[in-house]
């Protein structure tokens, strides 16, 4: 009976150390492209010609992440993310570029990584919130100012583990941020036409990026 009861414990702290949770926390670097979108603005007269909208350039971008694991599955990730760019002003045929500009991301997300976490291969998902930062350099030696906007990420991607620490980490990346809301004229209801109120045409400056690095988790 002893040795039966031996037995049935030694199974269960087992099974139980088989079922724990065997990583806290995760880092990973990464770099890749970003293609960004720009957004409409009021026309500006310079040197002869008219511009009406203004992009921050597609380019190369990087970044850093760091996760604390709530469950096997859940992660509560930082991300630090930059874009190295250019802001581009576009109108009626013509397109001119007027200084350098990073891009600078910063998110809180909710991860979700999908099977065990001793499996070699682990899809995850992600979405979160926090702020995007333009940050131009001079032009023509005037200083302008950064501009922070609120802004949201979503994405997921694939984590491929060589061994029990170190991964390959690739993903995609959709950051939409607000930028400014134009009146878009006023809406009224098709069943109660006296009840009207005004809209606004929300605009957003997209970033979609491709990238993929090194994880490491302990």
């Amino acid at each position: 009976m002893l040795k039966k009861t031996r037995l049935m414990l030694c199974v269960l702290f087992y099974a139980s150390a088989a079922g724990a949770q065997d990583y806290k926390i995760e880092v990973s670097g990464y770099a890749g492209w970003t293609f960004s979108g720009g957004v409409p603005i009021d026309d500006i007269e310079f040197e002869g010609d008219t511009f009406n909208r203004i992009t921050p350039k597609s380019g190369g971008s990087y970044g850093l992440t760091f996760g604390v694991f709530v469950t096997e599955n859940v992660e509560i990730e930082f991300a630090l993310d930059q874009q190295r760019s250019v802001l581009e002003a576009s109108g009626r045929g013509s397109k001119r570029e007027f200084t350098d500009m990073n891009v600078n991301n910063y998110h809180v997300n909710f991860v979700y990584n999908w099977g065990d976490d001793r499996d070699v291969m682990r899809p995850f998902i992600f979405g979160g919130v926090g702020a995007t930062q333009y940050k131009p350099s001079d032009v023509m030696g005037n200083v302008v100012e950064s501009s922070t906007r609120f802004s949201s990420n979503w994405g997921g991607g694939l984590k491929m583990y060589s061994s029990r620490n170190v991964g390959i980490k690739i993903m995609a990346r959709w950051t939409p941020t607000y930028i400014k809301s134009d009146p878009g004229g006023i809406w009224c209801s098709p069943f109660w036409p006296w009840i009207c109120y005004r809209v606004a045409d929300t605009q957003y400056s997209n970033q979609f990026q491709l990238a993929g690095g090194i994880t490491l988790r302990f």
